[in-house]
Protein backbone atom coordinates (compact mmCIF):
# COMPACT_ATOMS: atom_id res chain seq x y z
CA UNK A 1 0.00 0.00 0.00
CA UNK A 2 1.34 3.42 -0.98
CA UNK A 3 -0.18 6.75 0.11
CA UNK A 4 0.35 10.33 -1.01
CA UNK A 5 2.35 12.79 1.08
CA UNK A 6 -0.84 14.79 1.73
CA UNK A 7 -2.63 11.77 3.23
CA UNK A 8 0.40 10.79 5.31
CA UNK A 9 0.63 14.32 6.71
CA UNK A 10 -3.12 14.52 7.38
CA UNK A 11 -3.10 11.24 9.32
CA UNK A 12 -0.04 12.32 11.31
CA UNK A 13 -1.45 15.73 12.15
CA UNK A 14 -4.75 14.20 13.34
CA UNK A 15 -2.95 11.91 15.81
CA UNK A 16 -1.38 13.85 18.67
CA UNK A 17 1.77 11.96 19.64
CA UNK A 18 1.24 12.49 23.38
CA UNK A 19 -2.25 10.98 23.17
CA UNK A 20 -1.08 8.03 21.06
CA UNK A 21 1.98 7.14 23.15
CA UNK A 22 -0.01 7.83 26.32
CA UNK A 23 -2.22 4.92 25.32
CA UNK A 24 0.78 2.58 25.59
CA UNK A 25 2.81 3.99 28.48
CA UNK A 26 2.10 6.25 31.47
CA UNK A 27 3.44 9.70 30.60
CA UNK A 28 4.22 12.35 33.20
CA UNK A 29 4.24 16.05 32.33
CA UNK A 30 7.70 17.52 32.88
CA UNK A 31 8.54 21.05 31.68
CA UNK A 32 8.00 21.30 27.93
CA UNK A 33 7.87 17.54 27.46
CA UNK A 34 6.27 14.36 28.77
CA UNK A 35 8.44 11.57 30.16
CA UNK A 36 8.24 7.87 31.02
CA UNK A 37 10.40 4.81 31.43
CA UNK A 38 11.28 3.73 27.90
CA UNK A 39 8.99 1.01 26.47
CA UNK A 40 11.85 -0.23 24.27
CA UNK A 41 14.45 -1.09 26.92
CA UNK A 42 14.55 -1.81 30.64
CA UNK A 43 15.29 1.19 32.84
CA UNK A 44 14.46 2.46 36.32
CA UNK A 45 14.93 6.19 35.72
CA UNK A 46 12.76 7.73 32.95
CA UNK A 47 14.80 8.79 29.93
CA UNK A 48 12.00 8.56 27.33
CA UNK A 49 10.68 12.01 26.36
CA UNK A 50 7.76 13.05 24.17
CA UNK A 51 7.37 16.59 22.81
CA UNK A 52 3.88 17.85 21.94
CA UNK A 53 5.37 20.94 20.26
CA UNK A 54 7.62 18.92 17.96
CA UNK A 55 5.29 15.89 17.77
CA UNK A 56 8.30 13.65 18.33
CA UNK A 57 9.74 11.26 20.92
CA UNK A 58 13.30 10.36 21.87
CA UNK A 59 14.92 8.09 24.46
CA UNK A 60 18.23 9.36 25.82
CA UNK A 61 18.97 5.87 27.14
CA UNK A 62 18.70 3.58 24.11
CA UNK A 63 18.51 6.16 21.30
CA UNK A 64 15.10 5.28 19.80
CA UNK A 65 13.13 8.19 18.44
CA UNK A 66 10.87 9.47 15.71
CA UNK A 67 7.33 10.64 15.14
CA UNK A 68 3.98 8.95 15.76
CA UNK A 69 4.44 6.61 12.77
CA UNK A 70 7.87 5.51 13.98
CA UNK A 71 6.48 4.71 17.43
CA UNK A 72 3.70 2.50 16.07
CA UNK A 73 6.13 0.72 13.71
CA UNK A 74 8.59 0.09 16.55
CA UNK A 75 6.10 -0.80 19.28
CA UNK A 76 3.65 -2.88 17.24
CA UNK A 77 6.30 -4.21 14.81
CA UNK A 78 4.20 -2.80 11.94
CA UNK A 79 5.24 -1.82 8.45
CA UNK A 80 4.78 1.83 7.49
CA UNK A 81 1.52 1.20 5.55
CA UNK A 82 0.16 -0.76 8.53
CA UNK A 83 1.02 2.14 10.85
CA UNK A 84 -0.74 4.60 8.52
CA UNK A 85 -3.86 2.41 8.50
CA UNK A 86 -3.94 2.02 12.30
CA UNK A 87 -3.63 5.77 12.87
CA UNK A 88 -6.10 6.58 10.09
CA UNK A 89 -8.67 4.26 11.70
CA UNK A 90 -7.93 5.83 15.09
CA UNK A 91 -8.69 9.32 13.79
CA UNK A 92 -11.61 8.36 11.52
CA UNK A 93 -9.84 9.04 8.23
CA UNK A 94 -10.86 6.90 5.24
CA UNK A 95 -7.85 5.78 3.24
CA UNK A 96 -8.02 5.28 -0.54
CA UNK A 97 -8.09 1.65 -1.56
CA UNK A 98 -4.90 0.77 -3.39
CA UNK A 99 -3.38 -2.45 -4.62
CA UNK A 100 0.13 -3.30 -5.64
CA UNK A 101 0.68 -2.34 -9.27
CA UNK A 102 1.55 -4.89 -11.92
CA UNK A 103 5.08 -3.49 -11.98
CA UNK A 104 5.42 -3.83 -8.21
CA UNK A 105 4.08 -7.40 -8.30
CA UNK A 106 6.53 -8.28 -11.06
CA UNK A 107 9.45 -6.82 -9.09
CA UNK A 108 8.52 -8.74 -5.93
CA UNK A 109 8.04 -12.00 -7.87
CA UNK A 110 11.45 -11.53 -9.47
CA UNK A 111 13.06 -11.22 -6.03
CA UNK A 112 11.39 -14.47 -4.96
CA UNK A 113 12.81 -16.17 -8.06
CA UNK A 114 16.34 -14.90 -7.30
CA UNK A 115 16.15 -16.23 -3.74
CA UNK A 116 14.91 -19.59 -5.02
CA UNK A 117 17.86 -19.70 -7.44
CA UNK A 118 20.31 -18.96 -4.62
CA UNK A 119 18.70 -21.70 -2.54
CA UNK A 120 19.08 -24.14 -5.44
CA UNK A 121 22.74 -23.18 -5.87
CA UNK A 122 23.40 -23.56 -2.12
CA UNK A 123 21.92 -27.08 -2.13
CA UNK A 124 24.06 -28.01 -5.15
CA UNK A 125 27.27 -26.64 -3.60
CA UNK A 126 26.53 -28.52 -0.35
CA UNK A 127 25.93 -31.72 -2.30
CA UNK A 128 29.26 -31.38 -4.12
CA UNK A 129 31.07 -30.84 -0.80
CA UNK A 130 29.52 -33.66 1.21
CA UNK A 131 28.50 -36.31 -1.32
CA UNK A 132 31.06 -36.32 -4.14
CA UNK A 133 34.76 -37.02 -4.61
CA UNK A 134 35.07 -33.63 -6.33
CA UNK A 135 34.42 -31.89 -3.01
CA UNK A 136 36.86 -34.02 -1.01
CA UNK A 137 39.65 -31.42 -1.03
CA UNK A 138 37.29 -28.69 0.16
CA UNK A 139 35.86 -30.94 2.88
CA UNK A 140 39.37 -31.74 4.12
CA UNK A 141 40.15 -28.01 4.21
CA UNK A 142 37.13 -27.34 6.44
CA UNK A 143 37.91 -30.31 8.69
CA UNK A 144 41.50 -29.10 9.03
CA UNK A 145 40.06 -25.76 10.14
CA UNK A 146 38.43 -27.67 12.98
CA UNK A 147 34.84 -27.62 11.72
CA UNK A 148 32.71 -30.65 12.52
CA UNK A 149 29.92 -32.23 10.51
CA UNK A 150 27.14 -30.48 12.45
CA UNK A 151 28.66 -27.05 11.83
CA UNK A 152 29.17 -27.74 8.11
CA UNK A 153 25.52 -28.78 7.91
CA UNK A 154 24.16 -25.89 10.03
CA UNK A 155 25.85 -23.30 7.82
CA UNK A 156 25.13 -25.33 4.64
CA UNK A 157 28.78 -24.95 3.56
CA UNK A 158 29.56 -26.11 0.06
CA UNK A 159 32.03 -26.38 -2.78
CA UNK A 160 32.05 -24.85 -6.28
CA UNK A 161 33.68 -27.18 -8.81
CA UNK A 162 36.89 -26.57 -10.75
CA UNK A 163 34.97 -26.24 -14.02
CA UNK A 164 34.19 -22.61 -14.76
CA UNK A 165 30.65 -23.23 -16.05
CA UNK A 166 29.56 -26.10 -13.82
CA UNK A 167 26.89 -24.16 -11.89
CA UNK A 168 25.72 -22.44 -15.08
CA UNK A 169 24.92 -25.78 -16.71
CA UNK A 170 23.22 -27.04 -13.53
CA UNK A 171 20.99 -23.96 -13.23
CA UNK A 172 20.27 -24.01 -16.98
CA UNK A 173 18.94 -27.53 -16.59
CA UNK A 174 16.72 -26.25 -13.78
CA UNK A 175 15.08 -23.82 -16.20
CA UNK A 176 16.75 -20.52 -15.29
CA UNK A 177 17.56 -18.12 -18.14
CA UNK A 178 20.90 -16.47 -18.83
CA UNK A 179 19.47 -13.06 -17.87
CA UNK A 180 18.15 -14.39 -14.56
CA UNK A 181 21.46 -16.07 -13.72
CA UNK A 182 23.34 -12.88 -14.54
CA UNK A 183 21.01 -10.87 -12.28
CA UNK A 184 21.64 -13.33 -9.44
CA UNK A 185 25.36 -12.56 -9.45
CA UNK A 186 26.16 -16.28 -9.72
CA UNK A 187 27.01 -16.22 -13.42
CA UNK A 188 28.79 -13.76 -15.69
CA UNK A 189 27.77 -13.53 -19.36
CA UNK A 190 30.55 -12.52 -21.79
CA UNK A 191 30.19 -11.64 -25.45
CA UNK A 192 31.90 -14.29 -27.51
CA UNK A 193 33.09 -16.34 -24.54
CA UNK A 194 29.62 -17.11 -23.22
CA UNK A 195 28.74 -17.89 -19.62
CA UNK A 196 31.15 -18.51 -16.73
CA UNK A 197 30.50 -19.09 -13.06
CA UNK A 198 31.33 -16.31 -10.61
CA UNK A 199 32.57 -18.94 -8.14
CA UNK A 200 34.70 -21.95 -9.01
CA UNK A 201 37.17 -24.07 -7.04
CA UNK A 202 36.09 -22.39 -3.81
CA UNK A 203 34.67 -23.32 -0.43
CA UNK A 204 31.20 -21.78 -0.52
CA UNK A 205 29.49 -19.98 2.35
CA UNK A 206 25.79 -19.15 1.82
CA UNK A 207 24.72 -15.71 3.06
CA UNK A 208 21.19 -15.62 4.46
CA UNK A 209 18.92 -12.67 5.15
CA UNK A 210 17.33 -12.07 8.53
CA UNK A 211 14.50 -14.46 7.63
CA UNK A 212 16.83 -17.31 6.66
CA UNK A 213 16.55 -16.95 2.86
CA UNK A 214 19.74 -17.42 0.79
CA UNK A 215 20.53 -14.09 -0.87
CA UNK A 216 24.25 -14.35 -1.73
CA UNK A 217 27.49 -16.30 -1.28
CA UNK A 218 31.03 -15.84 -0.06
CA UNK A 219 33.72 -18.01 -1.62
CA UNK A 220 37.17 -18.92 -0.23
CA UNK A 221 39.62 -20.09 -2.89
CA UNK A 222 41.31 -23.47 -2.45
CA UNK A 223 45.06 -23.08 -2.79
CA UNK A 224 47.01 -19.85 -3.24
CA UNK A 225 44.83 -18.15 -5.84
CA UNK A 226 43.78 -14.53 -5.56
CA UNK A 227 41.58 -12.99 -4.47
CA UNK A 228 41.35 -15.28 -1.46
CA UNK A 229 37.74 -14.28 -0.72
CA UNK A 230 35.04 -13.02 -3.08
CA UNK A 231 31.37 -12.25 -2.52
CA UNK A 232 28.30 -12.07 -4.71
CA UNK A 233 27.92 -8.62 -6.24
CA UNK A 234 25.00 -6.51 -5.01
CA UNK A 235 21.72 -7.63 -6.55
CA UNK A 236 18.00 -6.96 -6.22
CA UNK A 237 17.99 -9.18 -3.11
CA UNK A 238 21.49 -8.54 -1.72
CA UNK A 239 22.60 -5.21 -0.28
CA UNK A 240 25.78 -5.94 1.67
CA UNK A 241 25.55 -2.71 3.65
CA UNK A 242 22.20 -3.80 5.12
CA UNK A 243 22.93 -7.46 5.85
CA UNK A 244 25.13 -9.30 8.33
CA UNK A 245 26.45 -12.84 8.04
CA UNK A 246 24.72 -15.21 10.53
CA UNK A 247 22.38 -12.51 11.88
CA UNK A 248 19.48 -14.90 11.20
CA UNK A 249 21.02 -17.21 13.83
CA UNK A 250 22.45 -14.63 16.23
CA UNK A 251 19.14 -12.83 16.69
CA UNK A 252 17.76 -15.97 18.36
CA UNK A 253 20.73 -16.44 20.67
CA UNK A 254 20.14 -16.41 24.42
CA UNK A 255 23.62 -14.99 25.01
CA UNK A 256 24.10 -11.36 25.97
CA UNK A 257 24.61 -8.86 23.15
CA UNK A 258 25.96 -9.37 19.63
CA UNK A 259 29.63 -10.10 18.81
CA UNK A 260 30.85 -8.57 15.54
CA UNK A 261 33.79 -10.26 13.76
CA UNK A 262 35.60 -9.55 10.52
CA UNK A 263 35.29 -12.86 8.67
CA UNK A 264 32.98 -15.79 7.97
CA UNK A 265 35.35 -18.36 9.45
CA UNK A 266 35.60 -16.39 12.70
CA UNK A 267 31.82 -16.46 13.01
CA UNK A 268 31.48 -20.13 12.09
CA UNK A 269 34.20 -21.15 14.57
CA UNK A 270 32.60 -19.06 17.31
CA UNK A 271 29.17 -20.59 16.75
CA UNK A 272 30.73 -24.04 16.95
CA UNK A 273 32.38 -23.03 20.26
CA UNK A 274 29.01 -21.94 21.67
CA UNK A 275 29.12 -18.22 20.89
CA UNK A 276 26.05 -18.26 18.67
CA UNK A 277 25.58 -14.49 18.96
CA UNK A 278 28.48 -13.80 16.55
CA UNK A 279 28.01 -12.05 13.18
CA UNK A 280 30.26 -10.52 10.51
CA UNK A 281 30.02 -7.71 7.98
CA UNK A 282 30.04 -8.87 4.39
CA UNK A 283 33.41 -8.12 2.84
CA UNK A 284 33.05 -4.41 3.50
CA UNK A 285 33.57 -1.86 6.24
CA UNK A 286 30.92 -1.89 8.96
CA UNK A 287 27.99 0.38 8.02
CA UNK A 288 25.27 2.31 9.83
CA UNK A 289 22.72 0.12 8.04
CA UNK A 290 24.27 -2.97 9.62
CA UNK A 291 24.35 -1.22 13.00
CA UNK A 292 20.65 -0.50 12.61
CA UNK A 293 19.89 -4.19 12.10
CA UNK A 294 21.78 -5.09 15.27
CA UNK A 295 19.94 -2.44 17.26
CA UNK A 296 16.62 -4.17 16.59
CA UNK A 297 17.78 -7.09 18.73
CA UNK A 298 20.19 -5.75 21.36
CA UNK A 299 21.58 -2.59 22.91
CA UNK A 300 25.04 -4.05 23.56
CA UNK A 301 27.74 -4.95 21.04
CA UNK A 302 31.12 -6.68 21.41
CA UNK A 303 33.77 -6.06 18.75
CA UNK A 304 36.13 -8.95 18.01
CA UNK A 305 38.09 -7.56 15.06
CA UNK A 306 41.63 -8.61 14.20
CA UNK A 307 44.24 -7.40 16.67
CA UNK A 308 46.54 -5.91 13.99
CA UNK A 309 46.72 -2.27 12.89
CA UNK A 310 44.00 -2.64 10.26
CA UNK A 311 41.76 -4.30 12.84
CA UNK A 312 42.31 -1.43 15.28
CA UNK A 313 41.32 1.12 12.61
CA UNK A 314 38.21 -0.90 11.76
CA UNK A 315 37.35 -1.12 15.47
CA UNK A 316 37.61 2.65 15.94
CA UNK A 317 35.38 3.27 12.93
CA UNK A 318 32.80 0.75 14.14
CA UNK A 319 32.78 2.33 17.62
CA UNK A 320 31.95 5.71 16.03
CA UNK A 321 29.09 4.24 13.98
CA UNK A 322 27.64 2.27 16.89
CA UNK A 323 27.83 5.31 19.15
CA UNK A 324 26.02 7.35 16.50
CA UNK A 325 22.88 5.23 16.91
CA UNK A 326 23.16 4.75 20.67
CA UNK A 327 24.59 1.24 21.06
CA UNK A 328 26.92 0.37 23.95
CA UNK A 329 30.19 -1.06 22.63
CA UNK A 330 32.83 -3.26 24.26
CA UNK A 331 36.07 -4.49 22.67
CA UNK A 332 37.44 -7.99 23.18
CA UNK A 333 41.22 -8.29 23.46
CA UNK A 334 42.39 -11.17 21.22
CA UNK A 335 46.13 -10.85 21.82
CA UNK A 336 48.47 -12.65 21.43
CA UNK A 337 46.34 -14.09 18.59
CA UNK A 338 45.09 -12.30 15.51
CA UNK A 339 41.39 -13.20 15.48
CA UNK A 340 38.70 -15.18 17.35
CA UNK A 341 39.25 -18.29 15.23
CA UNK A 342 42.96 -18.48 16.17
CA UNK A 343 42.23 -17.54 19.79
CA UNK A 344 39.65 -20.26 20.35
CA UNK A 345 41.72 -22.93 18.58
CA UNK A 346 44.70 -22.18 20.82
CA UNK A 347 43.16 -21.21 24.17
CA UNK A 348 39.63 -22.60 23.98
CA UNK A 349 36.13 -21.27 24.57
CA UNK A 350 36.52 -20.81 28.35
CA UNK A 351 39.44 -18.42 27.83
CA UNK A 352 37.39 -16.52 25.26
CA UNK A 353 34.54 -16.31 27.77
CA UNK A 354 36.96 -14.65 30.20
CA UNK A 355 38.00 -12.15 27.53
CA UNK A 356 34.31 -11.35 27.02
CA UNK A 357 33.96 -10.55 30.71
CA UNK A 358 37.06 -8.34 30.59
CA UNK A 359 36.04 -6.50 27.39
CA UNK A 360 36.61 -2.74 27.70
CA UNK A 361 34.16 -0.06 26.63
CA UNK A 362 34.54 1.77 23.35
CA UNK A 363 35.59 5.01 25.07
CA UNK A 364 38.30 3.23 27.08
CA UNK A 365 39.57 1.50 23.92
CA UNK A 366 39.70 4.81 22.04
CA UNK A 367 41.57 6.54 24.83
CA UNK A 368 43.99 3.63 25.29
CA UNK A 369 44.63 3.75 21.53
CA UNK A 370 45.26 7.49 21.68
CA UNK A 371 47.68 7.01 24.58
CA UNK A 372 49.88 4.76 22.44
CA UNK A 373 50.68 7.76 20.20
CA UNK A 374 52.15 9.80 23.07
CA UNK A 375 55.08 9.61 25.47
CA UNK A 376 53.15 10.21 28.69
CA UNK A 377 56.36 10.89 30.58
CA UNK A 378 56.85 14.00 28.45
CA UNK A 379 54.83 16.99 29.80
CA UNK A 380 53.96 18.39 26.35
CA UNK A 381 52.87 15.00 25.04
CA UNK A 382 50.77 14.43 28.15
CA UNK A 383 48.98 17.77 27.60
CA UNK A 384 48.21 16.79 23.99
CA UNK A 385 46.99 13.40 25.14
CA UNK A 386 44.71 14.95 27.78
CA UNK A 387 43.13 17.19 25.10
CA UNK A 388 42.44 14.25 22.79
CA UNK A 389 41.07 12.19 25.68
CA UNK A 390 38.81 15.09 26.71
CA UNK A 391 37.42 15.35 23.18
CA UNK A 392 36.46 11.67 23.24
CA UNK A 393 34.76 11.90 26.63
CA UNK A 394 32.91 15.10 25.70
CA UNK A 395 30.96 13.05 23.13
CA UNK A 396 29.21 11.18 25.97
CA UNK A 397 25.77 12.73 26.36
CA UNK A 398 24.67 11.01 29.60
CA UNK A 399 25.99 13.14 32.48
CA UNK A 400 26.60 10.36 35.02
CA UNK A 401 28.48 8.26 32.44
CA UNK A 402 30.56 11.27 31.37
CA UNK A 403 31.60 12.01 34.96
CA UNK A 404 32.41 8.33 35.50
CA UNK A 405 34.80 8.33 32.54
CA UNK A 406 36.39 11.55 33.75
CA UNK A 407 37.16 9.79 37.05
CA UNK A 408 38.45 6.60 35.40
CA UNK A 409 40.71 8.33 32.87
CA UNK A 410 42.02 10.85 35.41
CA UNK A 411 43.00 8.04 37.75
CA UNK A 412 44.42 5.74 35.08
CA UNK A 413 46.61 8.38 33.44
CA UNK A 414 47.34 10.57 36.52
CA UNK A 415 45.55 13.70 35.25
CA UNK A 416 44.34 16.59 37.41
CA UNK A 417 40.66 15.69 37.80
CA UNK A 418 39.22 19.22 38.06
CA UNK A 419 41.27 20.51 35.15
CA UNK A 420 40.41 17.50 33.03
CA UNK A 421 36.70 17.89 33.82
CA UNK A 422 36.82 21.57 32.77
CA UNK A 423 38.50 20.56 29.51
CA UNK A 424 35.79 17.94 28.81
CA UNK A 425 33.04 20.52 29.44
CA UNK A 426 34.75 22.99 27.12
CA UNK A 427 34.89 20.52 24.24
CA UNK A 428 31.35 19.37 24.97
CA UNK A 429 29.95 22.88 24.58
CA UNK A 430 31.96 23.39 21.41
CA UNK A 431 30.45 20.19 20.09
CA UNK A 432 33.46 18.71 18.29
CA UNK A 433 37.16 18.18 18.60
CA UNK A 434 39.41 21.09 17.70
CA UNK A 435 41.28 21.02 14.40
CA UNK A 436 44.10 23.05 13.05
CA UNK A 437 42.43 25.78 10.94
CA UNK A 438 45.61 27.27 9.55
CA UNK A 439 45.55 28.37 5.90
CA UNK A 440 46.80 25.58 3.65
CA UNK A 441 49.30 26.14 0.90
CA UNK A 442 47.93 25.94 -2.67
CA UNK A 443 50.80 23.76 -3.85
CA UNK A 444 50.22 21.09 -1.21
CA UNK A 445 46.69 20.73 0.20
CA UNK A 446 46.97 19.20 3.66
CA UNK A 447 44.66 16.28 4.45
CA UNK A 448 43.46 16.64 8.01
CA UNK A 449 43.11 13.52 10.10
CA UNK A 450 39.52 13.23 11.30
CA UNK A 451 36.83 10.76 12.25
CA UNK A 452 33.27 10.61 10.97
CA UNK A 453 32.17 12.25 14.24
CA UNK A 454 34.54 15.19 13.67
CA UNK A 455 32.82 15.97 10.36
CA UNK A 456 29.21 15.00 11.16
CA UNK A 457 28.75 16.21 14.71
CA UNK A 458 28.92 19.98 13.98
CA UNK A 459 26.26 19.55 11.28
CA UNK A 460 24.06 17.58 13.67
CA UNK A 461 24.53 20.09 16.51
CA UNK A 462 23.83 23.10 14.31
CA UNK A 463 20.56 21.56 13.10
CA UNK A 464 19.67 20.76 16.72
CA UNK A 465 20.30 24.38 17.78
CA UNK A 466 18.20 25.72 14.87
CA UNK A 467 15.24 23.41 15.54
CA UNK A 468 15.24 24.26 19.24
CA UNK A 469 15.56 28.00 18.52
CA UNK A 470 13.96 28.89 15.18
CA UNK A 471 15.07 32.51 15.65
CA UNK A 472 18.51 31.34 14.50
CA UNK A 473 17.18 30.93 10.94
CA UNK A 474 16.79 34.72 10.63
CA UNK A 475 20.01 35.51 12.49
CA UNK A 476 22.00 33.14 10.26
CA UNK A 477 20.16 33.99 7.03
CA UNK A 478 23.26 35.25 5.21
CA UNK A 479 25.68 32.95 7.00
CA UNK A 480 24.40 29.39 6.77
CA UNK A 481 22.35 27.63 4.10
CA UNK A 482 21.31 24.04 3.44
CA UNK A 483 24.27 23.70 1.06
CA UNK A 484 26.66 23.84 4.03
CA UNK A 485 25.46 20.43 5.27
CA UNK A 486 27.59 17.80 3.53
CA UNK A 487 26.45 14.58 5.22
CA UNK A 488 23.69 13.09 3.07
CA UNK A 489 21.02 12.60 5.76
CA UNK A 490 21.74 15.92 7.45
CA UNK A 491 21.52 17.67 4.06
CA UNK A 492 18.09 16.12 3.46
CA UNK A 493 16.93 17.36 6.87
CA UNK A 494 18.43 20.82 6.29
CA UNK A 495 16.79 21.11 2.86
CA UNK A 496 13.36 20.49 4.36
CA UNK A 497 13.90 22.68 7.46
CA UNK A 498 15.02 25.65 5.37
CA UNK A 499 12.15 25.08 2.91
CA UNK A 500 9.61 25.01 5.75
CA UNK A 501 11.02 28.14 7.37
CA UNK A 502 11.12 30.13 4.13
CA UNK A 503 7.52 29.13 3.35
CA UNK A 504 5.87 29.58 6.75
CA UNK A 505 8.37 31.16 9.15
CA UNK A 506 8.30 28.03 11.32
CA UNK A 507 9.41 24.40 11.17
CA UNK A 508 7.51 21.09 11.62
CA UNK A 509 10.14 18.52 12.66
CA UNK A 510 7.76 15.54 12.81
CA UNK A 511 6.92 15.88 9.11
CA UNK A 512 10.59 15.48 8.19
CA UNK A 513 10.78 11.99 9.71
CA UNK A 514 8.31 10.75 7.08
CA UNK A 515 10.85 11.55 4.35
CA UNK A 516 12.81 8.44 5.42
CA UNK A 517 11.50 4.89 4.95
CA UNK A 518 14.24 3.23 6.98
CA UNK A 519 13.52 3.13 10.74
CA UNK A 520 17.20 3.59 11.60
CA UNK A 521 17.36 6.79 9.55
CA UNK A 522 14.17 7.94 11.26
CA UNK A 523 15.95 7.45 14.59
CA UNK A 524 18.94 9.43 13.34
CA UNK A 525 16.67 12.29 12.23
CA UNK A 526 14.83 12.15 15.57
CA UNK A 527 18.15 12.49 17.37
CA UNK A 528 18.84 15.70 15.44
CA UNK A 529 15.39 17.16 15.91
CA UNK A 530 14.50 16.10 19.45
CA UNK A 531 17.65 16.39 21.56
CA UNK A 532 18.93 19.17 23.75
CA UNK A 533 22.58 20.01 24.44
CA UNK A 534 23.44 17.91 27.52
CA UNK A 535 25.61 20.57 29.17
CA UNK A 536 24.45 23.37 31.47
CA UNK A 537 25.92 26.53 29.96
CA UNK A 538 25.49 30.27 30.22
CA UNK A 539 24.15 32.49 27.43
CA UNK A 540 27.72 33.58 26.63
CA UNK A 541 28.92 29.99 26.47
CA UNK A 542 25.96 29.15 24.24
CA UNK A 543 26.87 31.99 21.85
CA UNK A 544 30.47 30.80 21.79
CA UNK A 545 29.36 27.22 21.17
CA UNK A 546 27.00 28.16 18.34
CA UNK A 547 29.71 30.27 16.71
CA UNK A 548 32.15 27.38 16.88
CA UNK A 549 29.66 24.92 15.39
CA UNK A 550 28.86 27.36 12.59
CA UNK A 551 32.56 27.76 11.84
CA UNK A 552 33.19 24.03 11.84
CA UNK A 553 30.26 23.46 9.49
CA UNK A 554 31.39 26.21 7.12
CA UNK A 555 35.04 25.08 7.23
CA UNK A 556 34.08 21.48 6.46
CA UNK A 557 32.28 22.63 3.35
CA UNK A 558 35.22 24.81 2.28
CA UNK A 559 37.63 21.89 2.86
CA UNK A 560 35.41 19.72 0.68
CA UNK A 561 35.31 22.37 -2.06
CA UNK A 562 39.11 22.64 -1.92
CA UNK A 563 39.38 18.96 -2.83
CA UNK A 564 37.20 19.59 -5.89
CA UNK A 565 39.18 22.46 -7.42
CA UNK A 566 42.84 21.43 -7.32
CA UNK A 567 43.31 22.57 -10.94
CA UNK A 568 41.44 25.88 -10.60
CA UNK A 569 43.92 28.16 -8.85
CA UNK A 570 41.61 31.20 -8.90
CA UNK A 571 38.85 29.28 -7.15
CA UNK A 572 41.43 27.71 -4.84
CA UNK A 573 42.70 31.12 -3.69
CA UNK A 574 39.13 32.39 -3.20
CA UNK A 575 38.38 29.44 -0.95
CA UNK A 576 41.59 29.98 1.03
CA UNK A 577 40.50 33.60 1.66
CA UNK A 578 37.01 32.44 2.64
CA UNK A 579 38.52 29.94 5.04
CA UNK A 580 40.60 32.63 6.74
CA UNK A 581 37.53 34.92 7.01
CA UNK A 582 35.36 32.18 8.51
CA UNK A 583 38.00 31.46 11.15
CA UNK A 584 37.81 35.12 12.29
CA UNK A 585 34.01 35.36 12.07
CA UNK A 586 31.83 36.06 15.13
CA UNK A 587 28.03 36.24 15.12
CA UNK A 588 26.08 37.85 17.94
CA UNK A 589 23.25 35.54 19.03
CA UNK A 590 20.67 37.71 20.76
CA UNK A 591 17.84 35.99 22.63
CA UNK A 592 19.24 32.66 21.35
Amino acid sequence: MYYSDDIIEEVRSRNDIVDVIGGYVSLKHKGNTFSACCPFHHEKTPSFHVSRDKQMYHCFGCGVGGNVYTFIMEYENYSFPEAVKLLADRSGISLPEQEMSAEQKSRENYKVMLKDMNKTAAAYFHYLLTKTDRGKKALEYLQNRGLNEDTISRFALGYSDIYENDLYKYLKNKGYTDAQMKDSGLVEIHEGKGATDKFWNRVMVPILDINGKVIAFGGRVLGDGLPKYINTKETAVFDKSHNLFAMNLARRSKRRGIIICEGYMDVISMHQAGFDNAVASLGTAFTIGQAGIIKRYTDEVYLAYDSDGAGTKATLKAISILREIGLTTRIINMQPYKDPDEFIKNLGSEAFEERLKDAVTGIVFEIDTIAKDYNLKDPEDKIKFSKDAAKRISAIEEIVARHSYIDVVSDKYSLDKDGFKAMVTKYGTLGISEKDTAVIEPQQPKQQKSTADDVNKPQRLLLTWMVNDTGLFKILEDVISEEDFLQEDYRAVADELFRQYRSTGEVKPAAIVDMFDDVEKQRLVATILQTELPFDITAEEKERAINDVIKKTKLSRIDWELTQCANDMVKFQQLITMKANVSKMHISIKNG
